[in-house]
């Protein structure tokens, strides 16, 4: 980010010190409320601040603010503080205030002795519009002094192009032109093998991770002059490791666009290759859903751990877990853990996939892989972010490598966390060939274009039936 003090990491919290400040006076006026709706006829200021400085109300006062920030970092108003729209916001911070309205009713005012009921719904209108009107009003001061910023161009991302065709330039004078909420600042080129070049200043691709890092490159832009789908998914391939949002215009490839939402309607339009099609609220709910229930069982079931751990270390030598690197969000490796169900010498002659009847597989590894119960310690990489309970099917990079060749659009499955299940483990199940484990990527390709938490739930809901069905491999 170009700019004086420009980082997500202070905007965030400007907007996070705002709705505290928002959410304190909004509290202290909803507590003046009750008060005038009570049945004290007693109105000096004395009498008022006895009422506002009872241990009760300093308490509410203190925790409600904490809860509604807990509230507004779940609709996802956090997770990217630059770019904001200030309608998408007013629409937002509605939603929010009535979900707040409801729940201070609900919570603090039902024993409220209230006279009639006019007077309540009354007193839960006043409520909403003193939550409403004062967090969207902080909002604005901030996402008013950002756009500010970004208009007279004191703040800019900073971007690299992929691609130095006349195409490519011709795409960084329209960014440039352009209205849009967040300017850019174009720091390079990088030319792409086989594509002739427009200037003489192109980078080799080879160097774009040093430069990113050495540069703080905020996005990088695709933007080549073959449009061959194949070629494109092996350069965003190639791309994903250095972690930065990738990007590229909607006529570049066309079978992606139909899930993606486009945010900023001023500006040249960009789709956004590294997001999944969840909005950001459901990604935090997701999220915390996933570090809730991975806590839960791994509290609950710490005794069918040590059962099944005495087991295998009984049967066969070797160690109780097993560790392997698979290749995870944004292609960063993990080390996953799972029950070991196959002898300790199961890869002796290099990577394979198991198959039906597979000698390899011991006793009680037959047992725990009908009901996947060798997946349970996956729930340590979900608590640790490495992975999610739902999601695409995490492998190893050996095999990655040849579900490639044959199908290049596997890249995509990188824009979220793999999952301990997924859409593809229930329709299709487990793969012995590469070529099964390619027609199972596309029910994650799938997936990966519906995402939500209600498909989520079902999917859940088809692997806890597989499991009490014995149909794991």
């Amino acid at each position: 980010m170009i700019g004086k003090m420009a980082s997500v990491k202070m905007e965030r919290t400007k907007l996070v010190l705002t709705d505290w400040i928002t959410a304190n006076i909004s509290f202290i006026l909803f507590n003046l409320l009750r008060y005038l709706d009570s049945s004290f006829i007693d109105y000096s200021p004395e009498a008022v601040f006895e009422y506002l400085l009872q241990p009760k109300l300093c308490l509410e006062q203190a925790v409600f603010p904490l809860l509604l920030i807990a509230l507004y970092w779940l609709s996802g108003f956090y997770n990217n503080p630059f770019g904001k729209s200030r309608f998408n916001e007013l629409m937002n911070t509605a939603v929010i205030s009535v979900i707040s309205t409801i729940i201070l009713h609900l919570v603090l005012l039902t024993n409220d002795q209230m006279n009639d009921i006019t007077s309540n719904l009354l007193q839960i209108a006043l409520i909403f519009i003193i939550f409403f009107s004062l967090t969207f009003i902080g909002r604005l001061i901030v996402i008013n002094n950002q756009i500010r910023h970004f208009k007279n161009r004191e703040w800019m991302y900073k971007a690299v192009i992929i691609g130095n065709s006349s195409k490519a330039h011709s795409l960084a004078s329209k960014l440039n032109e352009s209205k849009a909420v967040i300017s850019q600042s174009i720091e390079g080129y990088f030319h792409i093998p086989g594509e002739k070049d427009f200037s003489s200043d192109a980078m080799d691709l080879d160097n774009l991770e040093d430069f990113c890092r050495e540069r703080e490159i905020d996005q990088i832009i695709l933007s080549p002059e073959n449009t061959n789908e194949e070629n494109i998914l092996n350069l965003v391939y190639r791309l994903f490791p250095i972690g930065k949002p990738i990007k590229l215009s909607p006529d570049t490839i066309n079978f992606m666009t139909s899930s993606i939402t486009l945010k900023d309607i001023y500006g040249f339009p960009l789709v956004d290759l590294t997001h999944s099609s969840m909005t950001d609220s459901e990604k935090n709910i997701k999220r915390s859903f996933d570090v809730i229930i991975s806590i839960i069982m791994l509290v609950i079931l710490s005794p069918v751990f040590l059962i099944l751990s005495i087991w295998i270390k009984l049967e066969s030598k070797g160690k109780v877990f097993y560790r392997q690197e698979r290749i995870g969000l944004k292609e960063r490796p993990f080390q996953i853990i799972k029950f070991r169900t196959m002898r300790d010498d199961a890869e002796a002659n290099g990577p394979q996939l198991s198959c039906d009847n597979d000698p390899r597989v011991t006793k009680s590894g037959r047992i725990m892989r009908k009901y996947r119960l060798d997946e349970l310690p996956q729930f340590w990489n979900v608590l640790k972010g490495e992975m999610s309970i739902v999601g695409p099917r995490p492998e190893r990079r050996y095999f990655i490598n040849r579900i490639i060749e044959l199908a290049p659009y596997y890249t995509l499955l990188y824009q979220t966390r793999p999952g301990i299940t997924s859409w593809g483990m229930v329709k299709y199940g487990y793969a012995s060939r590469v070529e099964e484990m390619v027609e199972r990527s596309k029910f994650d390709l799938i997936y990966i274009s519906n995402m939500s938490i209600l498909v989520d739930l079902k999917i859940m809901l088809y692997t806890v039936l597989t499991i009490l069905e014995g149909k794991g491999k």
